[in-house]
């Protein structure tokens, strides 16, 4: 399952949930304040920036943001809200894509970072957004931790979500760190419909080291965007990782 094959023009269609999941005001808007915080009075660049959930909004708020997106349909989906005047794209993969000018914020949410698929392409990723940070930049990631405590010793599988009209189930290989999430969507009739997308999960201890390796240093870590305490117990944290100051650039 290639990711170019997994956002395709069905996906980028029924990516949108305006007011619900994670479109919702109270998902959305404490993610926009805080990327809007970070960005100060600088830009911004957002990997895998999709439809533009978080781009439109945050350029409503007078950031300058800049995208990478390897999903051509995913980017046509963001053509229909905002030019490419308002908000430029480059086509390409969040691991190697150089985007024009420099930024004071690159962020990358909604646990995307584990859509690359390999250690090397996720310390590729870091990076990269170094080498589109201005010095005292911000790099920040949004993740799911992963939720192996629940997995009971020898089962592969494990429902991670259910609701009316929709169970989310995820299958487990943990000798290479990958999931692969299994989306069930049904309504009243005998049929539903199947979408799964791959990942490899990244403990936060590994991701810091990811960080370093980059030249970042560990600035902040929360259970979400509001503030929340990170422990034992969260279930995601965003990052927040921050270049050196001054002339003093990382590895690249």
């Amino acid at each position: 399952m290639r990711q170019d094959e997994i956002w395709n023009a069905d996906a980028a269609r029924r990516y949108d949930t305006p007011g619900t999941g994670m479109f919702a005001p109270e998902v959305l808007g404490p993610t926009v304040d805080r990327l809007a915080e970070f960005a100060g009075d600088g830009a911004a660049l957002e990997f895998a920036i999709g439809t533009g959930r978080v781009a439109v909004p945050l350029a409503a708020r007078g950031v300058p943001v800049t995208g990478i997106e390897l999903s051509q349909p995913m980017i046509d989906r963001l053509r229909t809200k905002a030019d490419e005047a308002a908000i430029r794209v480059v086509v390409g993969d969040m691991a190697t894509a150089v985007a024009p000018g420099t930024y004071t914020l690159v962020y990358l949410v909604y646990n995307t970072v584990a859509n690359l698929l390999t250690q090397a392409e996720q310390v590729a990723c870091f990076r990269n957004a170094a080498r589109h940070l201005a010095p005292g930049g911000r790099f920040v990631i949004e993740l799911w931790v992963p939720e192996l405590r629940k997995l009971p010793p020898g089962q592969q599988a494990m429902v991670w979500h259910c609701e009316p009209g929709y169970i989310g189930l995820d299958t487990y290989d943990v000798l290479h760190q990958h999931v692969v999430s299994h989306h069930f969507r049904f309504d009243d009739s005998t049929q539903a419909r199947l979408s799964r997308t791959p990942h490899r999960y990244i403990w936060p201890a590994e991701l810091d080291l990811m960080a370093e390796l980059a030249g970042f240093e560990l600035e902040s870590r929360h259970a979400d965007w509001a503030g929340s305490d990170f422990t034992a117990e969260s279930r995601s944290h965003v990052s927040v990782y921050r270049t050196p100051p001054g002339d003093q650039p990382g590895p690249r």
